[in-house]
């Protein structure tokens, strides 16, 4: 089965081609150019060069949330366009645990963090054992100060992962927790993360269509909050 995998919820942008769980090509900047203008030429050019065509793709991942608004709609709306001609199943996959799979190797729990600005982060947290995950809480948005002392009342040491890491890393570290970073290069989001999850929703039998793919964002915009704190007011 060949799958392709987009990641566009950050700064990182990827795409990944992969048969079953082997990855096959992987494309990937980090460069902070605009995902509309990248992501779609980073997928041809990979199609193009393992001599591959849109036609043999038989499950497009996206990842589908939490994450950066635009970024999160860009990969939607990408993967959608792809999908729809041929009405080729997805999976929408939770950005934060295809930042744990990279890390299912080690042994121990993995804190993937997305920085969600306002003293928040977007948060999941997973036991990785023996190559496999296990979800410890859904996916969420959370304060700082609140994952701080979940992590304390359970005492065990954490692997942090995402763009939010070396946040919480600084400020983990300062209350005395114990933490550690994830390597760079395991540390941001990827597309093979997001094929890697994929696979799980496919093993569960829960694909959607193009239709069935919608960003899942976790918290109102910014714009979205300040209407509802005018219309008292109004």
């Amino acid at each position: 089965m060949n799958l392709l995998a987009l990641e566009s919820s950050a700064v990182a942008c990827s795409a990944a081609l992969c048969k079953g769980e082997q990855l096959v090509a992987q494309t990937f900047q980090n460069n902070g150019l605009t995902h509309s203008r990248t992501l779609l030429p980073m997928v041809e050019f990979m199609l193009r060069s393992c001599g591959e065509t849109l036609d043999g793709v038989d499950v497009i991942a996206v990842a589908a949330g939490p994450g950066s608004f635009t970024g999160l709609r860009i990969g939607i709306s990408t993967a959608k366009g792809l999908a729809w001609p041929d009405d080729k199943p997805c999976a929408g996959v939770s950005t934060l645990e295809a930042m744990a799979w990279p890390l299912a190797h080690l042994e121990g729990a993995v804190c993937a963090v997305m920085d969600a600005r306002r003293s928040q982060v977007y948060n999941g947290r997973f036991l990785a054992q023996g190559g496999t995950l296990t979800r410890l809480c859904p996916d969420r948005a959370i304060g700082l100060d609140e994952l701080a002392a979940e992590l304390q009342e359970e005492g065990k040491p954490q692997i942090l992962v995402g763009d939010g890491a070396i946040l919480c890393y600084t400020t983990f570290k300062a209350m005395g927790l114990e933490v550690c970073l994830a390597p760079s290069q395991l540390r941001v989001q990827s597309a093979w993360g997001v094929a890697r999850a994929a696979q799980e929703l496919i093993k569960a039998g829960r694909l959607t269509n193009a239709d069935g793919l919608v960003p899942i964002y976790h918290r109102l915009s910014q714009a979205e909050r300040e209407r509802l704190a005018r219309q008292p007011q109004e």
